[in-house]
C-alpha cells in the first residue's frame, strides 16, 4: 500500500506498518483465508524494535500539537473516519471474514460498530470534561481538568480486529494522546481500515501509527519504552499478566481486559426454548471467539432435559462453513475457526473431555475432509465441575452443560472460576435476577440476554483474572484510562 486512495471495488491484500503517515514495511507475512485452504488473505511486514521506536518517535513529535488542536475539531476527525468506514463498509466487511473467518453478517455488524464507536467519541468532542467546586478559601474558585497521557500504546486481538481498535482508539484520541498500535498478526487488514480512515478524515502524520508483527518483539518493545505513558491491552491472561509487570516496574498505566469462562445458569421457571436460544447465541456465534462468550452452563434438574434437547436443537442451526455465504441464501450461520492451532486447541479440549468421560450430545470434532477450519457446535454433559472443559478457557464453540439442585448451588458454580467477565441467567423471577446482579462475581451481568455483545456506550471490563480491574473500556468510562487529573485553584 503506497497511497492512501480507496477504490470500495477492489479488495485489499496488503498492509504495511503506518509511522509518521507513512506506509512502510515489506510484506511478507503470509496470512491464509481460514475457510479456504490455500488462499492467501493478507500479507503483512514483521515488524522490529526499531520499527517501534520510530513510530513512538513519530508519535511523541506529533502528539502536542494534536492535544493542543480544540477537542471538537479533534472530533470531527473521528466522526469523519466513522462515516468513512460506513462507506466502505461493504469492502472492509469482506477483507475482515477472509483473515478472521466470521461471517459476512457479523463482519459488517462489525464495521458499523467501529463507525459507531469513532462517531461517540467523536461527539464527545463537545462534551464538558472537568468540574467548577466549591473553595473553603474566600474568593477562591476550584476546576478540575483532565489531561491527556501523551503517547499510549495498544496491543489488538484478532478476534474482532477493527471493533477493539477502534474502541480503544478513539477514547485516546479525542483524549489528546498519539498512538501507537500493534493489531493481530492474523487479522492485519482491519487495522489497515481503520488506519485509512483516520487518515483520510485528516488525522495528521504521526499520530496514529502501526506497527504490525509478533507480540514477543513489538509488543515488547511497546511496554518496555518509557515513552509509552499507558498500555491497554486485550488478550490471553498469560500474556496480559506479564505486560502489566513490565509497565508496573516503571510506574506506567496498564489496562488489561483478557480472558473469561463465562457462565450462565438455568432455572426451572424459564421457557427452555428462549433459554437456549440465549445459551446458543452466546456460545456458538461469532464461532464462540469471544471472550464473553457462554461457554459454561448450570440448569436445575426440572428444566434440565427440556433445555437440552431445545439447546440441540439450535446447536443445530449453526452449521460452520464460509463466512462470505448468506445464511439466507443458505449459507453459513457460523464461520470458521481462525487458525489451525485455534482449530487444534477447539478439538484437543472436546476429544479429551470425551475420553475423560463426557457425553457429547452434539458436535462432530474430527474436522472438515477439505481442510477448511470449520468446527461445528459443541455440547457436553456429564462432567465433574472440576473437569478442565468447566474451568479452563477453550475460545470455541463448545459449551458445557452441568446440573445443580438449586438456585444457590448454580450462583455458587458461577462465582467458582479464577475468571469473572460476563454472566447470565434465565428466569421468570425478578427478585432471583435481581439478587444475581448484586452477588455474581462478573463485570458484565445478563438477565434473560446472551453473555456475549455489548452496547458501546456503557462501561466494559471484568474482576479476577478477566481484567486488572481498574480503568474500564467503552463509554465515557474508557477516558479515565488515557487523560490524567487535575485540580486548579484560582484566587481573585
Amino acid at each position: 500500500m503506497t497511497s492512501t486512495a480507496f477504490d470500495t471495488n477492489v479488495t485489499t491484500i496488503t498492509a504495511q506498518h503506518l509511522i509518521n503517515g507513512q506506509w512502510l514495511g515489506a510484506a511478507t507475512t503470509e496470512r491464509m483465508n481460514p475457510a479456504r485452504p490455500g488462499e492467501l488473505a493478507a500479507l503483512s511486514p514483521s515488524g522490529t524494535a526499531e520499527d517501534v521506536d520510530a513510530a513512538i518517535s513519530a508519535a511523541a513529535a506529533a502528539q502536542p500539537a494534536w492535544a493542543a488542536l480544540p477537542a471538537p475539531s479533534r472530533g470531527a476527525i473521528l466522526i469523519t473516519a466513522g462515516n468513512l468506514l460506513i462507506e466502505r463498509q461493504a469492502a472492509i466487511a469482506e477483507d475482515l471474514v477472509r483473515e478472521e473467518g466470521k461471517t459476512l453478517a457479523e463482519a459488517k455488524g462489525e464495521v458499523k460498530r467501529a463507525s459507531d464507536v469513532l462517531r461517540f467519541f467523536g461527539s464527545l468532542g463537545w462534551a464538558a470534561t472537568g468540574e467548577v467546586l466549591p473553595s473553603g478559601l474566600p474568593d477562591t474558585t476550584i476546576t478540575t481538568r483532565r489531561e491527556a497521557l501523551g503517547v499510549v500504546g495498544l496491543i489488538t486481538p484478532w478476534n474482532f480486529p477493527i471493533a477493539i481498535p477502534a474502541w480503544k482508539t478513539a477514547p485516546a484520541l479525542i483524549s489528546g494522546n498519539a498512538v501507537v498500535i500493534k493489531p493481530a498478526e492474523l487479522t492485519p487488514l482491519s487495522a489497515t481500515h481503520l488506519a485509512r480512515a483516520l487518515q483520510d478524515a485528516g488525522l495528521p502524520a504521526g499520530v496514529f501509527n502501526v506497527v504490525h508483527g509478533k507480540g514477543r518483539v513489538v509488543g515488547d518493545a511497546l511496554a518496555r519504552d518509557p515513552r509509552i505513558a499507558g498500555l491497554s491491552f486485550t488478550g490471553s491472561t498469560n500474556v496480559g499478566l506479564g505486560l502489566q509487570e513490565i509497565l508496573n516496574a516503571r510506574r506506567a498505566r496498564v489496562q488489561l481486559e483478557m480472558g473469561g469462562k463465562n457462565g450462565v445458569l438455568v432455572l426451572d421457571d424459564a421457557d427452555p426454548r428462549k433459554a437456549a436460544q440465549v445459551v446458543a447465541a452466546g456460545a456458538f456465534g461469532l464461532t464462540g471467539q469471544a471472550c464473553t462468550a457462554t461457554s459454561r452452563v448450570y440448569v436445575t434438574p426440572g428444566i434440565r432435559e427440556a433445555f437440552l434437547e431445545a439447546l440441540v436443537a439450535e446447536a443445530g442451526a449453526y452449521s460452520p462453513g464460509d463466512g462470505l455465504g448468506s445464511v439466507d441464501s443458505g449459507g453459513a450461520r457460523m464461520g470458521a475457526v481462525v487458525s489451525r492451532q485455534q482449530f487444534e486447541q477447539d478439538q484437543a479440549a472436546v476429544r479429551s473431555a470425551v475420553e475423560r468421560g463426557a457425553t457429547l450430545l452434539h458436535g462432530d470434532y474430527d474436522g472438515d475432509p477439505t481442510g477448511a477450519l470449520y468446527f461445528p457446535a459443541a455440547i457436553l454433559t456429564e462432567l465433574p465441575f472440576d473437569d478442565a472443559a468447566v474451568t479452563e478457557e477453550i475460545f470455541g464453540p463448545v459449551v458445557a452443560v452441568l446440573e445443580v439442585p438449586d438456585y444457590d448451588a448454580g450462583l455458587a458454580a458461577i462465582n467458582d472460576s479464577r475468571y469473572g467477565l460476563t454472566a447470565g441467567i434465565c428466569t421468570d423471577s425478578l427478585a432471583l435476577a435481581t439478587d444475581f446482579a448484586a452477588r455474581a462475581q462478573a463485570g458484565v451481568i445478563k438477565v434473560n440476554r446472551p453473555t456475549a455483545g455489548l452496547d458501546l456506550n456503557v462501561p466494559f471490563g471484568g474482576v479476577k483474572d478477566s481484567s486488572t480491574n481498574t480503568f474500564r473500556e467503552q463509554g465515557r468510562s474508557a477516558l479515565d484510562f488515557f487523560t490524567w487529573g487535575k485540580t486548579v485553584y484560582t484566587g481573585v
